[in-house]
């Protein structure tokens, strides 16, 4: 991923040196395990120990000739000590030490994302409450329907991050499966008991039927999971965006001093940072396609899923990362302008009452069609004329035919709307 999306904690994660770090642990524990079961000498598994050293650099050089990322480590490891070298990846694969140390990554990524998204969610939790009765207009279609409230909004946005916490936390349960299983999963090698060991030793669990690898569904529910989550930011920003416009002008994002909205326009504040999380949400989904293409592999394995890994692995991971942490930004910065949701308000000529008296004609014993059609007439005329929708209603002799003048005022307060609000928040306490 480009430095421009880049945060350093995620980063550190997917670095050469962070996996390379890992790859030694997970070749010491593994001749831990052996030394358990008496296959390495103690005295040899001593100077492993304490030789056995990454040089990062030296590793890029023996590459070069070996063409082999994890050849080129082993060499490495192996140049520090004696005899004792011969057990460095004794009855290893490569894919035992890659997919397990992806595995930790994983681990680690999906432990840092569940962070991010707590904090996210406490700043949406304490933005709806917030705003739990600031009245607006709720849209359908983009057009006004019946009012909401700002907290209200923001408290659906809460629930549905929550919702990725517990898929997350599921995922994070996916992906943490190492093996050390041999060439072709088959424990030829090495006594199943190694595997046990070394998972446990390092966090992980061990892959109960393995082939050369870890099977690649698991790393498709992460990636399916990170995608999930970018779209669900995305459907946030886009409200903003949305908000922000000009003929709407409800909310905007944070406009720093000495910021430039553009080039040509001083008078420009756009909203950057959403349209920014908006274009690479549709990255992360591309991320996703990946992990599913990888799935179906040759046999016990083959290699295609391995350079497209590479990329979309970290990628996804760092990128999720950095939108977490500047959509958690825009909405603590966010700023409300409550005036402008109550003018858009009042655009409507509160035509948003119709299906109240829609409903309480319908209780009288009316047909819903022929009510639909008086309703419809008086709101449509509102909206065109510029006129109040309630005043055409007490002053409709049709709707008067049905309604007294105490039942049409019980049908437009505006109150109603908002009855039930308190009891969707006490959902979360």
């Amino acid at each position: 991923m480009i430095e421009r999306y880049s945060l350093s904690e995620m980063k550190k994660i997917w670095s050469e040196e962070n996996k390379f770090s890992k790859m030694l642990e997970v070749e010491l524990a593994v001749c831990e395990g052996l030394m358990h079961l008496r296959i390495i000498p103690k005295n040899d598994y001593a100077k492993i120990i304490k030789g056995a050293r990454l040089n990062l650099k030296r590793v890029k050089e023996i590459e070069k000739i070996t063409k082999h990322d994890l050849a080129a480590f082993v060499d490495q490891i192996s140049e520090n000590l004696g005899k004792e070298a011969r057990w460095i990846h004794y009855g290893l694969t490569s894919s035992d030490v890659l997919d397990t140390v992806t595995a930790l990554q994983l681990k680690e990524s999906s432990l840092l994302l569940i962070k991010k998204l707590n904090k996210f969610a406490q700043t949406l939790k304490n933005l709806a409450l917030k705003y739990k009765n600031t009245v607006m207009l709720g849209r359908t279609h983009g057009i006004q329907a019946e009012p909401i409230t700002f907290g209200w909004k923001l408290l659906t946005f809460y629930s549905e991050i929550k919702r990725h916490l517990q898929m997350l936390g599921s995922v994070k349960e996916v992906v943490r499966y190492g093996k050390i299983s041999c060439a072709v999963g088959t424990y030829a090698h090495l006594d199943p008991k190694v595997e046990e060991q070394v998972m446990k030793k390092i966090g992980l669990r061990n892959e109960p039927v393995s082939t050369q690898i870890i099977p690649r569904d698991r790393y498709a529910v992460y990636l399916s999971s990170l995608a999930i989550i970018a779209s669900s930011l995305e459907k946030f920003a886009t409200e903003i965006r949305n908000l922000q416009r000009s003929e709407i002008a409800e909310v905007e994002e944070y406009f720093s001093a000495g910021q430039k909205g553009s080039s040509a326009m001083p008078h420009k504040r756009n909203p950057i940072l959403s349209e920014n999380l908006c274009g690479l949400a549709r990255l992360m989904r591309s991320y996703c396609l990946v992990g599913l293409e990888n799935i179906p592999l040759w046999h016990e394995r083959d290699i295609s899923h391995s350079s497209a890994e590479r990329i979309v692995l970290p990628d996804a991971s760092i990128l999720l990362d950095f939108m977490l942490t500047r959509i958690e930004n825009i909405f603590k910065n966010l700023v409300v302008y409550p005036e402008n949701m109550q003018k858009n308000l009042e655009k409507s000529y509160r035509t948003y009452f119709s299906q109240k008296i829609l409903l309480k004609l319908i209780e009288k014993g009316l047909k819903r069609d022929d009510v639909y059609r008086i309703v419809q007439e008086l709101a449509h005329q509102a909206l065109e004329e510029k006129k109040d929708f309630v005043s055409l209603v007490e002053e409709d002799k049709e709707i008067k035919r049905y309604l007294t003048g105490k039942e049409i005022k019980e049908c437009l307060e505006e109150k109603s709307f908002l009855k039930n609000i308190d009891q969707i928040f006490a959902r979360f306490r």
